[in-house]
């Protein structure tokens, strides 16, 4: 299973999560930090990656493109990357599942 970072999350969160999601990339990375949202949404497609956002833009595209990718929506508000790197922790399970899943399209965490 491979994510994509997307600019809202910091690209720290690739070394600390990299034992439980090996080959995820930050969009900062890539050179796609500042690419538009559909760009971003193209290149997970085209890669096989869940794109892992704190943006509901990527939910509208979801609704409006149906998926792949799928999306990881990231909805507690103020939280630090160590709190984001714990939500992908305790959820590890779930998100397998949601990958795993070809009916799911956009898993939301708080």
């Amino acid at each position: 299973m491979k994510l994509l970072f997307d600019h809202n999350l910091s690209p720290r969160l690739l070394d600390q999560v990299a034992d439980i999601y090996p080959n995820s990339q930050h969009v900062f990375l890539i050179g796609l930090d500042q690419a538009d949202d559909r760009v971003l949404w193209d290149y997970a497609k085209q890669g096989e990656f869940t794109i892992v956002t704190r943006d509901a833009d990527f939910n509208e595209l979801s609704i409006l493109h149906g998926f792949p990718p799928k999306v990881i929506w990231i909805r507690r508000g103020n939280c630090s990357t160590n709190q984001i790197e714990e939500i992908l922790r305790s959820h590890s399970e779930n998100i397998q599942v949601f990958v795993q899943d070809a009916c799911l399209g956009v898993l939301t965490l708080y």
